[in-house]
């Protein structure tokens, strides 16, 4: 018995050094046939040796590109979808990490390192992961990235387990990956680019530029009256959650809002509290900065779902305010654009060519529902000068009227900056808020302390005090106006009188002529 352990472990060791030698003399050969084999002859045979080997070999192999293979330059969905997925739930079980900042955040994220392999179990089926990259065999300088490198996963799982990967474990896969984006993503504040600033290097071009969205006004903070908060937030969450209602009666899944009121009244703050309220990310075009309708169009399909489209001063963006024909100025530059075609290039290169018809299309045509789960939002502080076809109902589905600041909403403010709920100067105030007109804005900067020994009172002092000037510069411009209405009346008496007696004195010129003949 002694003797019988070490001959059975030297019995070992020889029958794998074989293995060895053979695995060995095996690959010599491999890298011999296809050195000097020419293709011609190497293309059937490798094909038949995979199909020897796929009989013996029980696993099925699937490869994920980061780029796909059409020439776009974007990473594909799946991929991305596939490193959230693998980030989330098999990262923990990775002996090997990679660990980044996403842009905008403090968070450390890690996901797998290359060449690291975690198993993941869905229903009892075990399935190998992999991540890799093969680098480009000659060097060359790109401004893409996928360029560089072709990076990838692979997933492994056993041929029997086909159908239930396919058809469900990839789909589970991607709908995690989407919810992990949802919950994880860092919502932004998106500009569009000029197109001078956008066309880059080999043609790459970028539609929007964008920063962190860090805007703190919430609905708790807005001033306004809370019947109508309340009827706008309830409208916005029934919107982001009747998709498949949109989808039942056949439109697309957005909303259009029209924000209207004078300055200082809060648009801004109310466009900020939507985002904030749905987490959707805010895109503010500048329609000046836009070259024609289709450059429209290309921003258009650039947005990103869960998203607000805002359009401020509408009625100051482009000549869009209902006057459809062309105006007298307009003549006379298009006449001396033919005069001088030198000049007919630079003026295209400056005026956008955005047209009425063009952004009708933009907000309700079949353009709109690309992207889907949006939000578009004009402003203006005149909205009688808007087109009715801008504004209809359909395209501007809901109408807001931010006014002047009334008592509700002076107790939301008082609240807010002063942390207070009530005190003897607020009747006062009451009072004085319906005989004047200011907006929330004049309001929120007479709360504010001016220095380190105000107090409640001297503050709401000196809004009263504040109110009780803007009353006398209401009653004085009204004063004014009324004087100088007065005053043109008269003169345009005096301006008839004198007409009338001119055109006496020409008839009895002409009738004294008449006479004389």
């Amino acid at each position: 018995m002694t003797m019988m352990m070490p001959m059975k472990t030297m019995m070992g060791g020889e029958t794998w050094a074989n293995i060895g030698s053979a695995a060995a003399g095996v690959m010599f050969l491999w890298a011999m046939f296809r050195q000097y084999f020419p293709h011609e002859l190497r293309q059937p045979i490798e094909k038949y040796a995979k199909e020897l080997m796929s009989l013996f070999y029980p696993y099925i192999h699937v490869t994920f590109h980061e780029y796909s293979s059409d020439g776009r330059f974007e990473r594909s969905k799946l991929y991305i979808a596939i490193e959230r997925y693998l980030a989330e739930n098999s990262s923990n079980r990775a002996k090997r990490l990679k660990a980044d900042v996403n842009y905008g955040s403090d968070t450390l994220v890690f996901s797998m390192d290359d060449h690291e392999e975690v198993i993941d179990e869905f229903q009892n089926v075990k399935l190998w992961w992999s991540s890799s990259h093969k680098p480009l065999q000659r060097q060359t300088i790109t401004v893409f990235p996928g360029e560089d490198e072709k990076r990838f996963y692979r997933l492994k799982f056993h041929k029997k387990n086909r159908d239930l990967v396919t058809t469900t474990y990839l789909k589970h896969v991607l709908d995690e990956g989407k919810a992990i984006a949802v919950r994880t993503r860092q919502r932004k504040l998106y500009t569009n680019c000029k197109s001078v600033e956008r066309n880059g290097r080999f043609g790459y071009q970028r539609m929007w530029s964008h920063v962190k969205f860090e805007h703190p006004s919430n609905f708790n903070t807005l001033a306004m009256d809370p019947i109508k908060k309340k009827e706008i937030i309830d409208d916005l969450i029934k919107f982001s959650q009747s998709k498949d209602y949109y989808t039942q009666i056949g439109k697309a899944w957005k909303r259009g809002y029209l924000l209207y009121g004078p300055p200082g009244t809060g648009k801004s703050s109310m466009i900020a509290a939507m985002a904030n309220l749905l987490e959707y990310d805010v895109y503010d075009l500048e329609l000046t900065a836009v070259k024609d309708n289709t450059e429209l169009r290309k921003l258009l399909i650039d947005m990103s779902s869960k998203s607000i489209v805002v359009i401020e001063d509408i009625d100051c963006s482009l000549d869009l305010t209902g006057q459809r024909k062309k105006k007298e100025e307009d003549k006379e530059k298009e006449k001396a654009k033919e005069k001088d075609p030198a000049k007919i290039m630079k003026s295209g290169d400056k005026d956008s060519k955005v047209t009425l018809s063009g952004l009708l299309n933009f907000i309700d045509g079949l353009w709109s529902a690309s992207g889907g789960e949006r939000i578009i939002i004009f402003t203006t502080n005149y909205v009688e000068k808007l087109d009715p076809a801008l504004v209809r109902r359909g395209r501007m589905d809901k109408h807001v009227e931010l006014s002047y600041c009334g008592f509700d909403a002076f107790k939301i403010l008082a609240k807010n900056y002063m942390d207070l709920d009530s005190h003897s100067l607020f009747p006062t105030i009451e009072e004085k808020l319906k005989q004047v007109n200011m907006t929330p804005a004049d309001v929120a900067e007479n709360l504010m302390p001016k220095s380190e020994e105000d107090d409640a009172y001297s503050c709401l002092e000196g809004l009263v005090n504040a109110l009780d000037k803007a009353k006398e510069d209401a009653i004085k411009l009204k004063a004014e106006k009324e004087a100088k209405q007065k005053k043109k009346e008269e003169e345009e008496v005096k301006k008839d009188g004198e007409n009338a007696i001119a055109i006496g004195e020409e008839e009895v010129k002409q009738n004294g002529l008449a006479s004389h003949d």
